[in-house]
């Protein structure tokens, strides 16, 4: 009687839970890796050629470089959201919508042009612009 039999069977390496290991310490490291680029970002902001065509029904919100706001050149009693939100329900009258142009100064705190978007937001007001210079003006 022979025991032996003649076919040996060739090892098997499985391959699915090595890649299992692999893939999940891949994505252990994409988790815990910090991105220290957003520091180095230099940002240059673009100019902007656009045409002139304002509605008749705008209200225009302007923001000198100290936060001080003016809606329809008339400057605000101070800059809380309160103030801001009910002088442009008064200055917008029955007005449903209208079109709100955001004229800030370049060194403008970027939390003042935050503060008239939420407080058209909350007005409902959605129709939103930015005035910019045309490139090359003196303005």
């Amino acid at each position: 009687m022979k025991f032996r039999s003649r076919f040996r069977e060739e090892p098997e390496i499985n391959l699915i839970p090595l890649i299992d290991v692999l893939l999940m310490t891949l994505i252990f490291l994409l988790v815990t890796t910090s991105f220290s680029r957003e520091a180095r970002l230099r940002l240059q902001l673009p100019e902007a050629v656009s045409e002139s065509t304002l509605e008749s029904a705008t209200l225009r919100i302007t923001i000198d470089a100290g936060g001080q706001y003016f809606i329809n050149n008339k400057q605000l009693v101070n800059a809380s959201s309160e103030v801001l939100r009910q002088a442009m329900q008064q200055a917008a009258g029955s007005q449903k919508d209208p079109v709100i142009v955001i004229q800030a100064d370049r060194k403008t705190p970027h939390e003042a042009v935050i503060r008239v978007m939420d407080s058209a937001r909350r007005l409902g007001f959605t129709h939103l612009t930015f005035a910019t210079k045309a490139p090359g003006s003196e303005q």
